[in-house]
């Protein structure tokens, strides 16, 4: 492991270079806004290879109003009836919106394909329906850019030991992440198979190796940033007005309000 550590980005080369990008970031966020862009991106990859972490380094400086996260529960009975594709296209941005899929449609092409969630007709549909819905997207304005979070055997049970053990953070495991370890070869099947019919060219997948967290952020952050033709948009002239006079305002006791108890004094 101590090898294996020193391999990593160092962290004060990592958080230098992540506020640097995370800067460039809200300036695509105030392009996104001036110009009226629709900006959706989708973050896939296996359980525990390093999608939310990376989501919430992307999201961190933004403004929610502008950027959302959409992380879909599973189903319900209605949906289930739907057209596979349709409770997803409620959640697709307006103009100057960006939307960032913790998870997306590759759903059924992963874990639902894997563990028999779908039928065989259901995940051969997704697979022809897929590639003619992105390019309809696309085709209509929206900038789509789609992310494979790759992690290694190795790393992802190490990561899964970690969130056993730590109590904070005990709540991203369940029972289907740790039967994703013995099914670790069905899944690869599943990805290669999903690439091969969904990779085209409007709207193709770019791939992130994320063995290390840090590395991957960067990377993907980067990638991002280079796919799209933003520009720094000048910010407003604000000036901080000058405090008026008083007209004789009182505060009202502080017997009359409750309070949150001083806490921290005690530390």
């Amino acid at each position: 492991m101590a090898g294996k550590d020193a391999a990593r980005l160092p962290r004060k080369a990592y958080e230098r270079e992540l506020l640097r990008l995370q800067t460039e970031l809200v300036k695509v966020q105030e392009w996104v806004r001036a110009e009226g862009v629709r900006l959706v991106v989708v973050f896939e990859g296996r359980d525990a290879a390093g999608k939310g972490g990376t989501i919430k380094r992307v999201a961190e400086h933004l403004n929610p109003r502008v950027a959302r996260i959409t992380a879909l529960p599973k189903p319900t009975e209605r949906e289930r009836t739907q057209w596979y594709f349709q409770r997803y296209v409620e959640h697709l941005p307006a103009a100057g919106e960006i939307v960032l899929f913790d998870r997306s449609w590759y759903n059924r092409a992963g874990v639902e394909h894997v563990m028999g969630f779908c039928t065989s007709e259901e995940y051969r549909l997704f697979l022809r329906q897929c590639p003619i819905f992105e390019r309809m997207l696309v085709e209509d304005g929206i900038m789509l850019r789609k992310y494979w979070f790759s992690v290694s055997d190795t790393e992802q049970q190490e990561r899964f030991r970690k969130r056993l053990q730590d109590p904070l953070r005990r709540w991203k495991l369940s029972p289907m992440d740790l039967e994703s370890l013995t099914r670790w070869e069905a899944y690869s099947r599943a990805k290669d198979e999903m690439l091969v019919h969904t990779d085209v060219p409007e709207a193709p997948w770019y791939v992130v190796e994320s063995d290390d967290k840090r590395r991957a952020r960067l990377n993907m952050i980067a990638h991002l940033l280079g796919s799209l033709p933003y520009r720094e948009v000048p910010p407003p002239v604000l000036e901080l007005p000058a405090r008026p006079p008083s007209t004789g305002y009182q505060r009202p006791p502080r017997d009359l309000q409750t309070y949150v108890p001083d806490y921290a004094a005690r530390l």
